[in-house]
């Protein structure tokens, strides 16, 4: 005889091993799908490397290492993210010369790099090299804003401060800016003849620190650029990791005081007329000297040679 307390528990019972025996059939299904799964893409990698080891016995090699297996995997993957990015700048110069991994720059939080951030060296007392420049290749507005979003380049005039700090020179350019806003301000840069190298060099970390860019460039004042032709210049060097690119040239240091190109320590050159890692009174000595001493290639560019306007030249001198 069983009593009714003794059927109820008997019942539970019951009614829990139905319940951990539809618990114990899901969990073991989930396991077998989980299993499948890696047990058929482990078949796609076994399958591959078979196919690679069936290459290398054809080649005379015996077996693949651990070390080549890794290789091989490590190959694959790069060869899909390689195929990707060829994709990419295909998709890129059909819209332009710009990757559009360049764009997007923000001045203030910037976000992406953009190609080329542009410095045009300017002093006081050339408002109308300055205004020159804006007509005929430096936009203003909205087309500046384009040129930095469609073609991802940044274009500035450069300037330092004067000797004495906050006088009519000073003021001059800070009423212009606020009408054009379109200067960098070297704050702690003396602006002076003699200081050219020590502004550029200013210059350049400041915008190293302002702007995440692809290449960086400076011009006079005097120089007239076609952008379009220069983005494309660059452009086809974003494959390279370090590179100077310019008009190179070398020749006589000149000692005379009178030559247009005088050194003053024309004497520290020494009977080689080798350059040393120090600023020079001209500016574009100086950076060439830099980066002789730097892991950089060296692209002699001669549509960079300003000196004459020709078919297919990047910029002129007036």
């Amino acid at each position: 005889m069983r009593s009714r307390g003794s059927q109820n528990r008997l019942s539970g019972n019951s009614f829990g091993s139905r319940v951990s025996a539809l618990m114990l059939a899901m969990i073991s299904t989930m396991a077998t799908i989980y299993v499948a799964a890696r047990l058929f893409q482990e078949a796609e990698s076994r399958a591959y490397l078979v196919e690679e080891l069936e290459k290398r016995t054809g080649q005379g090699q015996s077996a693949v290492s651990l070390d080549d297996t890794l290789k091989v995997i490590a190959c694959r993957e790069q060869s899909k993210k390689l195929s990707v990015l060829e994709t990419e700048l295909a998709a890129a110069r059909q819209e332009g010369f710009v990757p559009k991994r360049l764009l997007g720059n923000n001045e203030k939080h910037p976000t992406k790099k953009v190609l080329l951030v542009v410095g045009v060296m300017t002093t006081f007392g050339r408002r109308k090299n300055r205004d020159a420049i804006r007509k005929a290749w430096m936009p203003a507005g909205i087309a500046r804003r384009e040129l930095v979003d469609k073609k991802g380049i940044i274009v500035r005039f450069v300037i330092g401060r004067s000797a004495n700090g906050g006088d009519s020179l000073d003021k001059e350019i800070e009423a212009e800016i606020s009408h054009t806003n379109d200067f960098v301000i070297l704050g702690n840069q003396v602006e002076a003849p003699e200081e050219k190298a020590k502004k550029i060099k200013s210059f350049f970390i400041h915008a190293v620190g302002k702007w995440d860019a692809e290449f960086y460039a400076k011009v006079n004042d005097d120089v007239y650029v076609n952008l379009d032709s220069l983005g494309v210049v660059l452009a086809s060097h974003l494959d390279k990791p370090r590179v100077y690119i310019g008009c190179m040239k070398s020749g006589k240091v000149f000692s005379e005081r009178t030559h247009k190109w005088h050194e003053p320590d024309w004497w520290k050159f020494g009977d080689g007329k080798s350059f040393m890692l120090r600023t020079y009174v001209h500016d574009d000595v100086s950076i060439g000297s830099w980066f002789i001493g730097l892991d950089v290639q060296h692209i002699d560019e001669t549509k960079l040679c300003c000196s004459s306007w020709s078919p297919g030249a990047i910029c002129v001198a007036v």
